[in-house]
């Protein structure tokens, strides 16, 4: 047995976006109305596709909320390590200054190096400071 047949009027402007569907290769108006009509009818078909994004929003607020402590971390330990160096760092004679400037230099590679190493492969810092303290708590 086919399908029973059933005439709609329909407002103007619901009519036209109708028309402007169909024009699509392989879109119908059947089709459109029947899915319509079965969202209507069995609204757990729309609930599931809302819950799949409404989670994978909730995963993106996670994600954003664990860069913006990592964030803060680097910056505060950035922060801490200036505050340390210039209250800590005496004046250099003049007659030491190439010296400890080459010094200086060393360092500083061997810094991004290292650097470099734990963002490659290593061990993060922001990682090893969430398994000393278990989580997010105090940052």
């Amino acid at each position: 047995m086919g399908k029973p047949r059933l005439n709609l009027r329909l407002r103007a402007d619901l009519h036209h976006k109708l028309e402007e569907a169909t024009r699509r290769p392989g879109v119908t108006k059947n089709a459109i109305i029947e899915q319509a009509l079965q969202e209507y009818f069995e609204p757990e078909m729309r609930h599931g596709l809302e819950d799949r994004l409404l989670a994978r929003l909730d995963d993106f607020e996670v994600r954003q909320g664990e860069i913006e402590r990592d964030l803060a971390l680097s910056l505060e330990t950035l922060g801490q390590f200036v505050l340390y160096w210039l209250t800590r760092t005496d004046p250099i004679p003049e007659g030491e200054r190439e010296i400890a400037h080459a010094l200086g230099q060393r360092r500083f590679e061997h810094f991004i190096g290292q650097v470099a190493r734990k963002l490659t492969g290593g061990e993060v810092l922001s990682k090893r400071l969430t398994r000393l303290f278990g989580g997010s708590e105090g940052f």
